[in-house]
C-alpha cells in the first residue's frame, strides 16, 4: 500500500487530536476513523468521517412510526424489524465518508451505484502516479465457460507467466508514453487531460465516497457476496467489517435477512407449501421457468 508522506502525516495528526463531541458516537468506528486499510497490491480504504450509529436508526424509526412501534421492546427488535419488512429511511440517517484508492476498472464497475457522493482525483491537473494492479498468480483465470461474467479455471504455467509479463509490460510501456507526452524539460508537451486516455484500466485512482447507510448495505449485498469480481469483492469486505465495528446491531439484522436471506417469489412459495404437505412438484407443473426451477432447487433441492 503506497501512502504519501503528507497523507501518513495527516493521518496521525487526526488521530492524536481527539475532540469532544456532543454527537452520537460509535466506539467501534472510532477505532477505524482515518486508519488506512491496504486493500490488493496499492489500494486502500479509510474512513475519513461518519454521523450515527444504531441509536440514530432507532430514535428515526420512533419520531417517524410513532405509536406504530411501540410493541417492539428494544432498539435491536426494532432494527430487526426495520429490516425484516424493508422500511429504508431510518437507515438513512446514518452516513459514511470513505477514502478509497483503487484501480479503475474497479471503479467503473463502482461507480454504478449512483446513490452516492464522489470526488474522484483529477488526471486532468495532477499526474497520476505509477501504480497497477497486478493481480496475484491465483487470481489469473480463463473465461467462464458457464458464466459470461464469471471466472473459470485459475491458468498455470506458461500461460500464466505470458499473461502476468504481458500485463506488466503493457502497464509499464503505456505509463513510459504517458511521461513521454507531458510538458517536461522546458517543452509544451501533451495537455494532462489529453495525455490520461493512453492509460491502461489498472491504473490506480483515488475518490472520496459517502453514502448512507440505506445504500451502503444495497452496495455490501451485491459486492460482498461471494459471486462478486474478487477486485470489487476485497474492497466490499473490508468495508462490510467497518460497518459491523460501527453499527453491530444494523449489520447483525442486514447479515441475517440480506447477506443470509433469500427472497422467494409466490410460485417458488407455492411449490414448498406443496412439498411440505407431501406433494411431489416437479418443474414442468411449478408455473417457473427452467432458470428459476435451476436457481430454486439449488437452495432447495
Amino acid at each position: 500500500m503506497s501512502l504519501t508522506v503528507e497523507q501518513i502525516a495527516e493521518i496521525e495528526a487526526a488521530r492524536a487530536n481527539p475532540r469532544m463531541t456532543l454527537r452520537a458516537v460509535s466506539e467501534g468506528m472510532e477505532a477505524h476513523l482515518y486508519r488506512a486499510h491496504q486493500v490488493l497490491d496499492h489500494g486502500l480504504v479509510r474512513v475519513i468521517d461518519y454521523m450515527g450509529d444504531d441509536s440514530a436508526i432507532v430514535q428515526a424509526a420512533r419520531v417517524s412510526y410513532g405509536a406504530g412501534t411501540k410493541h417492539v421492546q428494544n432498539d435491536e427488535g426494532l432494527i430487526r424489524y426495520l429490516m425484516r419488512h424493508w422500511h429504508s429511511t431510518p437507515f438513512e440517517m446514518c452516513e459514511i465518508k470513505l477514502h478509497v484508492k483503487l484501480p479503475v476498472f474497479v471503479a467503473r464497475q463502482w461507480i454504478r451505484h449512483r446513490t452516492a457522493n464522489v470526488n474522484e482525483y483529477s488526471a486532468r491537473y495532477s499526474i497520476l502516479d505509477r501504480e497497477f494492479y497486478i493481480p496475484e498468480p491465483s487470481q489469473l483465470a480463463a473465461q467462464s465457460t458457464v458464466n459470461n461474467q464469471g471466472r473459470g479455471e485459475v491458468l498455470s504455467g506458461e500461460e500464466s507467466a505470458r499473461v502476468l509479463e504481458l500485463l506488466k509490460s503493457d502497464a509499464a510501456r503505456s505509463y513510459d508514453h504517458y511521461e513521454a507526452m507531458l510538458s517536461q524539460d522546458g517543452q509544451q508537451g501533451l495537455a494532462r487531460e489529453l495525455a490520461r486516455m493512453n492509460l491502461p484500466m489498472n491504473i490506480y485512482t483515488q475518490w472520496y465516497w459517502k453514502t448512507d447507510l440505506h445504500n451502503l448495505f444495497h452496495f455490501l449485498r451485491l459486492r460482498a457476496d461471494s459471486h462478486a469480481q474478487y477486485e470489487i469483492r476485497v474492497y466490499a469486505e473490508i468495508i462490510a467489517q467497518i460497518t459491523k465495528d460501527w453499527l453491530p446491531l444494523a449489520y447483525a439484522a442486514f447479515e441475517d435477512y440480506r447477506m443470509g436471506g433469500v427472497t422467494l417469489s409466490g410460485k417458488a412459495i407455492a411449490v414448498l407449501k406443496r412439498r411440505l404437505a407431501g406433494e411431489v412438484v416437479e418443474q414442468p407443473d411449478s408455473g417457473m421457468s427452467k432458470g428459476e426451477w435451476r436457481e430454486f432447487s439449488e437452495l432447495w433441492g
